[in-house]
């Protein structure tokens, strides 16, 4: 091995050694990494898409309600103890989350896309006023109060995320608020004026209930300003509205469009045929490139090994949640990264038949096969940004975007393979004793060599 070939294949085989580290076992790798990420259809759990409703927010702030709304499933779902879950915009006004695990679609929803707004009310009793709800304790107006010249309605975006839930020395259970500044001018005047009368509290179109099933409706005993109390909820019911309060409301209004549940079984096959395919696949490529281009063929077997590994490693890394598109992005990928070194060894063949030397016919293989090496990859490169486009906009599907993101990977990491890689490998067999015997650089013609 030569000085100059002995760099080369040194990185590559650190680079080699530490994707197998990342990659095995595939449930974690000796490195410390998590296993790999499996979407819905390989791991079983919920499948919800939800479409925002604009009408109540200004024009323009579209996009940034659709991010605010985003931002708070995440706390949600991370309350609620979800691995790995999978929360994006899919187009202008859609959001997809995958919660692996969760078979409960209906109490998946109910977490996710309720509001968590508590609105505060004052009774009704001047003529003439609008209750905008009404229930077994009267009918109610919002309660409001003037800030810098300007009505404000007293609600839970007031609140700081830091609520929480306790109990007093005689057992009862109290949700604990503090307001910021502005909420606690708010409820210093409301309450003030509301001394000896009822507070209702209102989640949406509906009074927020107490353990019996009725209206929550406290009596103020005097004036509320950096902090509160609510009384009368169940412990469940206290602490899901609490975790909902301290992870923040959503902006706009979510109304599930779609849903779908996978079962860990259905997943568990899944993943069982897809492996399965997938060796299929490596195995009879590498069967063919062996066989037909003899040792050249060997050797890119071995850049193939490197190419599925770092491959591998990688969808690890980033994380790339695989689903069955993506797999099948990668399993075409494995056909198409031995596209660049079957158009070197073609050339190679060509220069031999020439007359050229081994190493002459080497370089003249992989300087004149790169032109079409970088146009069709870039093409692919190309198709693969439609795909991913199109499938987080215009037809907003997350497998469609698996499959683009999977096979540009692999496709990236395939020039790398075959122009560095194997060109390392075969530089370095073409200075050995077996690099003296060209018939074994020759493709196999079935009757002879070429």
């Amino acid at each position: 091995m030569t000085r100059k070939n002995r760099l080369p294949f040194i990185i590559i085989s650190v680079i080699f050694v530490i994707a197998v580290l990342v990659v095995l076992p595939i449930n974690e790798g000796i490195l410390g990494q998590r296993g790999m990420r499996l979407g819905l259809d390989l791991q079983g759990g919920t499948h919800l898409v939800y479409q925002a409703d604009f009408s109540s927010i200004e024009p323009g702030t579209e996009a940034e309600a659709l991010s605010g709304a985003i931002a708070v499933i995440e706390k949600r779902v991370d309350v609620f103890g979800v691995t790995e879950p999978v929360i994006q915009k899919l187009g202008e006004d859609r959001i997809v989350v995958q919660l692996p695990g969760i078979s409960e679609t209906k109490e998946a929803k109910e977490r996710i896309g309720r509001t968590a707004l508590l609105e505060f009310g004052e009774l009704v009793e001047g003529e003439g006023e609008e209750a905008r709800w009404i229930n077994e304790r009267g009918e109610w107006k919002p309660a409001t109060a003037v800030i810098d010249g300007e009505e404000v309605a007293l609600t839970s975006v007031f609140f700081k995320e830091n609520t929480y839930v306790t109990r007093d020395d005689f057992g009862r259970l109290f949700l604990i608020f503090e307001w910021d500044e502005e909420g606690s001018k708010l409820s210093e005047e409301i309450t003030g004026r509301l001394i000896n009368k009822p507070l209702g509290i209102f989640e949406g179109d509906s009074a927020l209930l107490g353990d019996e099933g009725m209206p929550i409706t406290p009596i103020v005993r005097s004036i509320i300003t950096d902090r509160g109390q609510i009384e009368g909820l169940s412990f469940g019911e206290a602490t899901e509205l609490s975790r909902l309060l301290n992870a923040g409301r959503i902006p706009v209004p979510l109304t599930p469009i779609y849903e779908q549940t996978v079962s860990p079984i259905l997943g568990s096959d899944f993943i069982r045929m897809s492996v399965t395919a997938g060796l299929i696949g490596l195995i009879l490529v590498l069967l063919f490139m062996m066989i037909y281009y003899r040792l050249p063929g060997v050797l890119a077997s071995g850049a193939l090994i490197f190419y599925v590994s770092v491959v591998l490693a990688i969808f690890k890394l980033i994380p790339v949640t695989l689903s069955l598109a993506g797999i099948g992005g990668f399993v075409l990928s494995i056909g198409m990264a031995v596209d660049a070194n079957i158009l070197i060894f073609e050339r190679m063949k060509e220069e031999l038949r020439l007359g050229r030397t081994l190493g002459a016919a080497i370089e003249a293989g992989f300087n004149r096969a790169w032109p079409a090496i970088r146009d069709s990859n870039i093409t692919t490169f190309i198709v693969c940004g439609i795909l991913y486009w199109l499938g987080s906009s215009i037809i907003a599907s997350t497998p469609v975007m698996g499959f683009a993101l999977t096979l540009f990977l692999g496709v990236a990491i395939s020039m790398f393979t075959a122009v560095v890689v194997t060109r390392t490998f075969l530089r370095i067999f073409a200075g050995t004793r077996w690099g003296q015997k060209t018939s074994l650089f020759r493709v196999y013609s079935g009757k002879g060599n070429d």
